[in-house]
């Protein structure tokens, strides 16, 4: 039992034979139960080909009808990547993760509402997100992979090096992750920080989270409303952008402050009066979290 994926998932590529996605293919590849799991790549012009053994079809239909693939993920350049989250969509796959980061917001408003109207099971991961990791047993995306250990604690992040920052600090004090998540910085993306939680709750092999949000939207507050009420494990939560100027976009598209919630110190009030420890300083995450098991 795990989150979303495990040591058993087959897993397609879209743009496996571009330079991103072969890199990270090859390394995620190269990881725990990654040769069993990526079983397929997408290219309609290099059909019958493969990469390092992998075969390219020409659609993830294909793919999925010879393989029996059930999560993609995409490295398509920006252009090109809401039409081939599309295409995984309507090949009715169970998860979709989307790595490639500027994709216009138009786009993605494009998905989100071809995804409602077809009454779409597929669950979305990201756009601009690292992926997600099962520790010793499966990565999909590009964190790196020797900082993650198994073990009980759940990581869910906008965020993907603050993602490194908190796996890494849980590593070095013997706490190994569940699963860590990155859910990405895109003002309209796929899975909320209140999809993971739900998650994370439901899961035997969690025993606690981290979550970690930045400025802008009100992700975040909406989670530790919901888990006020609902969550019966502990949380840490960090909120990056205190010092950030309103109106100014900070490195994720996402991250702009554009009323009062939106800005991190109002965050952290929310998510303190729901019950969830904060931090204002990132390299303590992992000892708060120790500290409250």
């Amino acid at each position: 039992m795990s989150i979303l994926i495990n040591k058993d998932t087959k897993v397609i590529t879209q743009g496996i034979t571009g330079k991103t996605g072969q890199y990270h293919t090859r390394h995620s590849r190269e990881y725990a139960n990654g040769r069993e799991a990526y079983v397929a790549g997408v290219n309609p012009k290099r059909v019958g080909e493969d990469f390092e053994g992998i075969p390219i079809f020409g659609t993830v239909k294909d793919a999925k009808a010879e393989t029996g693939a059930t999560v993609s993920v995409i490295y398509v350049p920006p252009a090109g990547a809401a039409a081939a989250i599309l295409e995984a969509v309507e090949a009715e796959l169970d998860l979709v993760i989307c790595i490639t980061e500027g994709i216009p917001v138009r786009d993605m408003l494009e998905v989100r509402n071809k995804m409602r109207a077809l009454n779409s099971k597929t669950l979305l991961l990201g756009p601009n997100c690292p992926g997600l990791i099962v520790p010793e047993e499966l990565k999909i995306g590009i964190m790196p992979a020797h900082i993650h250990r198994k073990g009980r604690i759940g990581v869910v992040s906008r965020s993907g090096t603050l993602t490194y920052e908190a796996v890494a600090q849980l590593t070095e004090l013997g706490l190994g992750q569940s699963a860590a998540v990155g859910i990405g910085g895109d003002p309209i993306n796929g899975l909320k920080h209140i999809d993971v939680l739900k998650m994370f709750n439901d899961d035997p092999e969690t025993d606690a989270v981290v979550m970690i949000g930045e400025i802008g939207g009100p992700d975040e507050v909406e989670a530790a409303r919901w888990a006020k009420d609902n969550m019966t494990k502990p949380i840490v939560g960090f909120i990056a952008g205190v010092t950030a100027p309103a109106g100014k976009r900070m490195g994720h598209a996402g991250a702009l402050i554009s009323g009062g919630d939106d800005t991190a110190d109002a965050k952290l009030a929310v998510m303190e009066e729901c019950g969830i420890k904060t931090t204002r300083n990132p390299s303590e995450m992992g000892k708060l979290l120790k500290s409250i098991l």
